[in-house]
């Protein structure tokens, strides 16, 4: 197993656990202490995990995430750029996800019209900007996150294996061609990872300046995203990375 590898899977387990002993996230790595310790200091360093006595905790770096009412307001003609061309991917008939998040909202104003859909969201915006529509509306079960306006997931709240997801717009705080997606919030980043993980197509809604950003906690890697929708203020070289790789760039035209 790479390095880069194994350190994914730390954040992973930490993910679920919050706090591990060393003994314990050895046992789960399968590999020596002096490797383990050589990956912890590379993670600590980045400032994605904390040591502390006998074992290691998973860092949230709230104030490197401006809150939902900034964000709301920021960025806001790309973001309704990406919005339209998001809903030139969505169909009559469509089940899709919207994501808790800025532009994922922005979304929810532009598919109205749409006969015969269904829109399943854990985002009380979303929620409440589609409640008097025709539009069939699913909330996920979970736990209310008030600052972010949004349900956090739970299995036992809800049976995601029932879902039948064709199309699935996440949101994200950073994007780099090496680590992925990510995102600041070790609750949003579980939510998200399942959801892509059901969904036949994985649409990533993200403004131009969250590219060369690798933020607290990794959702996915790039190989498991079919399209990621920004505006045209994205720069020739990111264009040019994803010419190389299975992940489509589309970007809006307004």
């Amino acid at each position: 197993m790479l390095p880069v590898e194994r350190q994914k899977k730390i954040i992973d387990l930490l993910m679920m656990k919050k706090v591990m002993k060393m003994p314990e996230l050895r046992e789960e790595m399968g590999i020596s202490i002096d490797t383990l310790r050589r990956d912890i200091n590379i993670l600590a360093e980045e400032g994605k995990i904390k040591k502390i006595y006998g074992g290691v905790k998973l860092v949230e770096l709230k104030f490197g995430e401006a809150s939902m009412e900034e964000r709301m307001t920021s960025h806001l003609d790309e973001k309704a750029a990406i919005a339209k061309k998001c809903n030139a991917s969505i169909e009559d008939g469509d089940c899709i996800y919207l994501d808790s998040g800025s532009t994922t909202y922005q979304i929810a104003k532009y598919i109205k019209e749409k006969r015969n859909l269904t829109v399943i969201t854990n985002s009380v915006p979303v929620i409440l900007e589609l409640m008097n529509s025709d539009i069939e509306l699913i909330v996920i079960g979970g736990k209310v996150r008030k600052n972010e306006r949004s349900v956090v997931t739970y299995d036992y709240l809800f049976n995601f294996n029932q879902l039948n997801i064709q199309k699935a717009f996440i949101c994200a705080s950073g994007i780099t061609m090496e680590k992925g997606i990510s995102d600041y919030n070790v609750e949003e980043a579980l939510a998200r990872k399942k959801i892509i993980g059901l969904s036949q197509e994985v649409y990533i809604a993200a403004d131009s300046s969250k590219f060369g950003k690798n933020v607290t906690v990794n959702i996915a890697g790039l190989d498991e995203i079919d399209y990621i929708v920004t505006d045209k203020k994205v720069t020739k070289g990111v264009i040019q990375q994803f010419d190389e790789i299975g992940t489509e760039l589309l970007v809006s035209e307004g």
